[in-house]
């Protein structure tokens, strides 16, 4: 016998991919189950104050209802009344309640009751650095019963990370127009001209002391349209990820990429480009690309003369004591 299912449901936090698939699984869970049941959904900026009650109200003709609350963050003081006085029905097993929330304290007093309530809790948390995309990437790769090589979910991070729809999106085109194992080449015959004008290319090249083919890059991807801030905070990143492997000291590189929050082929790279950097080199540079960041936020006149420099300044410092 199939496990009861629960009477209340709260998706909680702000990445709308995880949270709209957390969404769909969950009513498909409830219909399949109970194929009579009514999907009532309602979004807090149109929300009626006693909507909730009128919906979870007995039907003349009987049935289960899915009521599904939209941006319960973004509720009136009303909606979130309505919420906490409905849950008695939910737990009763009138109806069952689905309540989506981006996190923050606004709207706290219903997520706090629906976890005492017993609802069942599904986490859609934000997508930020890079080693949460990789992983998401990967998983996408698994879910869809394909091998993607860890150089192919880096160069795909790096095509189109910044979005994770786009991501996703991306996930889904390669699982369904290729065959076989997805190496970086696949990746890069559906992306290549995003790879290639990405800020993690620049700051590749810029790390092995590559001023040309960093420059090169640099305005292809100004020309493309990349904003220079990103780039800045890429070349950043980089250095920031070769100043945390040289402190750590040796291990294996799944236990380093544990402890300091990076993914595993990113402590690959890092100790592969360490080779040419001393501790005093990388210090000035981070020293140069936070004054890049400065410019490039508006404290400067020309945002790609700022990147230009910090990049002569990286290039110049590789292989330097």
């Amino acid at each position: 016998m199939a496990p009861a299912l629960p009477s209340a449901y709260l998706i909680s936090g702000p990445e709308s991919v995880l949270a709209e698939r957390a969404l769909a699984h969950t009513v498909h869970e409830i219909t399949v189950a109970e194929p009579d049941a009514e999907v009532v959904r309602m979004y807090a900026a149109a929300y009626a104050p006693g909507d909730l009650g009128v919906h979870a109200s007995p039907s003349l003709f009987g049935g289960q209802k899915v009521l599904v609350v939209h941006d319960a963050d973004e509720g009136s003081d009303e909606l979130i009344r309505d919420l906490v006085e409905v849950l008695p029905a939910a737990t009763a097993g009138d109806v069952r309640l689905v309540v989506l929330h981006k996190g923050g304290p606004r709207g706290k007093r219903a997520t706090d009751a629906l976890r005492a309530a017993g609802a069942r809790v599904i986490d859609a948390p934000a997508m930020k650095s890079d080693k949460d995309k990789a992983d998401f990437a990967a998983h996408e790769f698994r879910a869809g019963g394909r091998k993607a090589t860890s150089g192919a979910v880096q160069a795909l991070v790096e095509a189109v990370g910044r979005d994770v729809r786009e991501l996703a999106a991306a996930c889904q085109q390669l699982i369904a127009d290729t065959t076989g194992v997805i190496d970086e080449s696949v990746v890069l015959t559906y992306h290549g001209g995003k790879v290639e004008a990405t800020g993690f290319r620049v700051a590749d090249a810029a790390m092995t002391g590559d001023t040309g083919e960093a420059l090169r890059l640099l305005r292809h991807a100004i020309a493309v349209g990349v904003d220079p801030v990103p780039i800045v905070a890429v070349l950043a990143g980089q250095l920031r990820q070769l100043v945390k492997v040289g402190s750590a000291g040796r291990g294996r590189s799944a236990e380093l990429a544990r402890e300091l929050g990076m993914a595993p082929w990113q402590v690959d790279k890092a100790r592969r480009l360490l080779s040419g950097w001393s501790a005093e080199a990388l210090g000035r540079c981070i020293s140069a690309v936070a004054a890049a960041d400065a410019e490039v936020k508006g404290g400067g006149r020309d945002p790609v003369y700022a990147v230009e420099r910090a990049i002569l300044t990286i290039t110049t410092e590789h292989g330097a004591s």
